[in-house]
């Protein structure tokens, strides 16, 4: 009865510890076969990039001719929240009107920078009524029967009550 009640503690254990085991979980751009660090400036145009790389993560917002190969892995652990333990962002810019690549950024996370976001709110226009004025300011207003100048719905428009 013994190893069972030591099989049946150590089995408890260790799903425990599987539990707590941090898991990885990669988002964005996967090089498969080719990095995008490895397109040679001045050699490679738009068509083999597109055709090296694929598509791009995004491009730029305020410059169509710069495109984003974002990639990251995340560790998450338990029930805490995930944090990101790496990051490659690689920037290929082309030459303005031409295909050509004029430069080739890799950004990582180091690089990142933590942008602190302001909380405050914008105040509405208006009277900011309590919640008992306007429990009170709806009394008056609330009638069981509906008033005499307007019609019910499916009456004729010359019927008067």
């Amino acid at each position: 009865m013994l190893p069972k009640v030591t099989f049946a503690l150590l089995s408890l254990a260790l799903a425990g510890a599987a539990a707590c085991s941090p898991t990885n979980s990669f988002q964005g751009f996967q090089a498969v076969e080719q990095a995008p660090a490895d397109v040679k400036v001045g050699e490679d145009t738009r068509s083999t990039v597109l055709a090296r790389l694929g598509s791009p993560t995004t491009t730029s917002a305020f410059d169509k001719d710069t495109w984003f190969y974002v990639s990251q892995v995340s560790n998450k652990t338990a029930f805490y929240r995930p944090r990101v333990t790496k990051r490659d962002v690689v920037a290929i810019a082309f030459e303005k009107g031409a295909d050509q690549v004029a430069t080739v950024d890799t950004f990582t996370l180091r690089d990142g920078r933590v942008i602190a976001y302001n909380g405050r709110e914008t105040p509405t226009r208006g009277r900011e009524m309590t919640v008992l004025e306007q429990l009170l300011g709806n009394l008056g207003s609330i009638s069981a029967l509906p008033p005499d100048d307007t019609q019910t719905p499916g009456s004729h428009p010359d019927d008067r009550r």
